[in-house]
């Protein structure tokens, strides 16, 4: 069964880690592997809730940046080989 945790839960779970509990406790306690807390603290080490959620928010506006951007790419390209078949 996979678990999904909140950022605000995750950064919760390093601020125990680094209050000195054992890892294997702490892995065992919240139900995660030791993969995860390292996957975790090498994106989320040293965050802030806020900071989290804001890393979220611009994630997501990079995706929607992203997508623009291929789609205007994909529209130049079909509206230059229009151009060359005219010709």
């Amino acid at each position: 069964m996979k678990k999904r945790y909140t950022e605000e839960q995750i950064i919760g779970f390093l601020r125990e880690a680094d209050k000195g509990i054992a890892l294997k406790e702490l892995c065992r306690k919240h139900g995660f592997s030791e993969a995860s807390y390292y996957l975790w603290r090498g994106k989320y080490g040293g965050m802030e809730v806020s900071d989290a959620k804001r890393l979220k928010t611009l994630e997501v506006e990079n995706g929607r940046l992203k997508k623009l951007l291929a789609d205007s790419m994909l529209e130049n390209e079909v509206t230059r080989e229009a151009l060359r078949k005219k010709w």
